[in-house]
């Protein structure tokens, strides 16, 4: 009985099928298009596969027919023949006049319909049934990436005038499903917690609500099992698999359970290093990079590390397009591995011409003067990439960027072209800020970080606050001579107010100016001596200690200074700002030398080092130490001259420059010492919310420091501790940061501040 039914109906739609192209067989001398609205008579010529003077037959007439139905455009097409006239009868289907959604709250209609858009479906084009089909489907993969998987879509269309309709969605969203479970099968060598610790997808915990990392998500589920790829790779599982994944959610669509079938497979051990191929620069020269050893365990991090050590060192002696490979020799029965390094350096190229492209104001000369990369030579891949360094050190760019496109016509010859944003180097600033240890700011200033483009800075500042008053000037030229010495002129007027900074009660006027060189002895090494000038007027406060009356006593009122400076510092750091790795090393020495009315000497210590730890997180050491004395007439490091410490830029958590000695040996105002010893550890953290976020930061630290007097001991067990949050934002106004720590070591007369901040620019 089906089987009648079924043979009946194919009998019937053939039946109707073939009269709408019955034709007698004829040869065509025209064309008659009926029933067209919107769509061009053009169009259906373009689409139909005859032309007048062909011959027509009830073959030609059907392949006309699925033609034009595969357009998509019309829902009937018919094909007759009148006479030597073929007419061609065709519906369109109507057109797309609107899309709407109702209900969506979690992905806005823009990006829906813009989804819409990349499977033909947008206002304007043909409503096509069989795309409309695919409709709902891809809003539901929408859905699905956020992990709604109970999420509702209706339907509606409604025709309108003209042969349009109006389409419009109900969306009813459905509460995001979250992971119940996450089940490893297979595992015997590695615990379930350990492999779960490379998974960013999780269960619920209580930071799921920032993270979202209890939704499940395809492309986070293959990342994190690749994680767990490179995890058993790196520890010797050659033949670690990944056998299947399942992933089911209850019906209620709440809920998601993840399986993981793993082979994990034996372990091997690396049984022999080899390198082959063209040796075009010294074999042990190459080996310093092999950092894979016989005898240990298999790692793919390792082997991969390898790889790139030695193709950076052939692309230092111009092999810029070198390419080593790692071939694995696997002996499964012995469950060893041979690894042979395979370098193909292929041909060297040089550097034809150098172009820089952006710097409108910048004259070529500042940027080609920072360039290790010279024309003529061999291109090094290391030359170039720290050319790109000191460039973005400048200050003078947002953006540089480096590109190295072969000179056309040749196989060995390249053009390194130098392309840059500039900023705005020069500043005019008037305003306010406020910080908690000098008050209220008033600043102006003039500066010119890239004076006419020469790269010259010129800086006039002044401000005010409780604590200074300043009127200074500066001038340097970086490249005084061709070989990078660098010669700069100050001069400063400066009124202290030593009170109001928590320090003894005086008040110092300060007439300085002098002259600076910087010598550099190296890519990152640099020596700097100067001299310096200065005439000082000191006024005692109306209840002074006996401390700053000997000290008043001593100077009568006021003094000269004649100091010679010099500082050696090396500075690997990739920036200058929020740097991540690298390290920053200085030493310097300050000397009052005879002829002036006071002799001694400072000596100041600094090391600051980064670590790049996990994801974008950064561990940060650093370590300062100063040291002066008197020497000749003048029996102990002035009293102006005292290291404090204390305060936001020193041990977090006190108040600023109250550690250390305190005047008559009591209670009263801190008089600062001779010997500083500070100390600090970060973790620098990104930013939540904010990525790549180049002014602002985030860290949590531990701080340590006091300062010590001449006449007293150091003890070690006397230093102060703390430790908290910190942050920082490079606002267009100046820094500002915000501290809270919490002293984890203090005496009963330390002055504690657990917040600090301060806003605006600091001198």
């Amino acid at each position: 009985m089906r089987q009648s039914i079924a043979v009946l109906l194919l009998l019937l739609t053939i039946g109707s099928f073939s009269r709408t192209f019955a034709v007698e067989t004829f040869v065509v001398a025209d064309m008659r298009l009926e029933g067209l609205q919107r769509i061009s008579a053009g169009t259906i010529f373009n689409y139909l596969p005859i032309k007048v003077g062909d011959v027509v037959d009830e073959d030609r007439a059907a392949d006309a027919i699925r033609s034009l139905f595969k357009t998509g455009f019309f829902k009937d097409v018919r094909v007759e023949g009148e006479g030597d006239t073929l007419v061609i009868s065709v519906v369109e289907r109507p057109s797309i006049a609107s899309i709407s959604f109702h209900g969506n709250s979690d992905i806005n209609t823009e990006d829906l319909i813009q989804s819409l858009k990349q499977i033909g479906f947008s206002e304007g084009r043909v409503f096509n049934p069989a795309v409309f089909d695919q409709v709902e489907q891809e809003l539901r993969h929408s859905y699905f990436s956020l992990g709604k998987y109970g999420v509702e879509i209706e339907k509606i269309v409604t025709p309108l005038e003209r042969n349009r309709v109006a389409i419009q969605f109900n969306v009813s969203e459905s509460e995001v499903a979250k992971i119940k479970q996450i089940n490893i099968v297979g595992n015997e060598v590695f615990s379930d917690d350990e492999l779960l610790d490379f998974f960013k997808l999780s269960t619920s915990r209580w930071h799921s609500i920032l993270t979202k990392a209890d939704q499940y998500s395809k492309q986070k589920l293959a990342a994190d099992l690749e994680s767990v790829r490179s995890h058993y790779l790196n520890n010797g599982y050659i033949n670690f698999s990944v056998d299947s994944t399942q992933v089911s959610i209850t019906p209620d669509k709440k809920d998601v359970y993840i399986t993981v079938n793993v082979n994990e497979g034996p372990q091997f051990v690396v049984s022999d290093v080899k390198l082959t191929g063209d040796f075009v620069v010294p074999e042990e020269e190459l080996l310093k990079g092999v950092t894979v050893s016989r005898g240990v365990v298999f790692s793919r991090d390792t082997v991969t590390k390898t790889s790139k050590n030695l193709t950076e060192r052939l692309g230092e002696d111009g092999y810029a397009f070198a390419n080593v490979n790692a071939i694995p020799d696997i002996k499964e029965e012995r469950k060893e591995v041979d690894l042979t390094f395979f370098a193909d350096p292929g041909k060297r190229v040089y550097v034809r011409r150098i172009n820089f492209e952006g710097n409108a104001k910048t004259r070529d000369e500042v940027l080609r003067r920072e360039m290790r990369q010279m024309e003529g030579a061999w291109i090094s891949t290391k030359d170039v990439e720290r050319s790109r360094v000191r460039l973005e050190r400048l200050g003078f760019f947002e953006e540089v960027n480096i590109e190295t496109p072969a000179v056309p016509g040749t196989a060995d010859q390249v053009d390194i072209n130098v392309s840059v944003v500039e900023r705005a180097s020069g500043n005019i600033l008037a305003g306010a800020g406020f910080s908690q240890s000098q008050g209220v700011l008033f600043q102006g200033s003039i500066s010119q970080e890239n004076f006419l483009g020469t790269g010259n800075r010129v800086s006039a500042t002044f401000n005010n606050s409780s604590v200074n008053q300043t009127l200074s000037f500066s001038y340097l030229n970086p490249y005084y001579t061709m070989d990078g010495v660098s010669r700069g002129f100050h001069a400063r007027y400066r009124e202290v107010d030593a009170a109001e900074a928590n320090i003894s009660e005086y008040v110092l006027d300060e007439i300085s100016a002098g002259v600076n060189f910087g010598i550099p002895i190296s890519e990152f090494d640099s020596i700097n001596v100067g001299f310096t000038a200065k005439q000082m007027e000191f006024n005692e406060g109306s209840s002074i200690s006996n401390e700053v009356k000997a000290f008043a006593e001593e100077v009568d009122g006021g003094f000269n200074a004649f100091l010679l400076t010099g500082s050696w510092g090396r500075d690997s750091r990739n920036r200058r700002i929020f740097p991540d790795s690298g390290s920053f090393t200085y030493a310097g020495a300050e000397l009052a030398i005879p002829g002036g009315d006071l002799t001694y000497y400072k000596l100041t210590g600094k090391h600051q080092r980064f670590f790049p730890l996990v994801k974008d997180y950064v561990f940060m050491l650093n370590g300062e130490i100063g040291y002066g004395d008197g020497y000749g007439d003048t029996d102990d490091l002035p009293l102006i001259e005292n290291f404090y410490a204390g305060g936001i830029r020193s041990v977090r958590g006190f108040e600023s420059n109250t550690l250390g000695p305190r005047e008559d040996g009591g209670d009263e105002d801190p008089l600062g010492g001779n010997l500083k010893l500070e100390g600090n550890a970060e973790v620098i953290i990104p930013m939540p919310f904010i990525r790549d976020s180049k002014s602002t930061q985030l860290s949590g630290f531990f701080d340590a420091g006091n300062v010590y007097g001449p006449q007293e001991d150091v003890d070690i067990g006397s230093l102060r501790y703390s430790a908290g949050l910190a942050t920082t934002w490079i606002s267009p106004f100046g820094a500002l940061t915000f501290s809270y720590a919490v002293p984890l070591r203090k005496e009963s007369d330390d002055e504690v501040q657990n917040f600090q901040f301060t806003f605006g620019s600091s001198f």
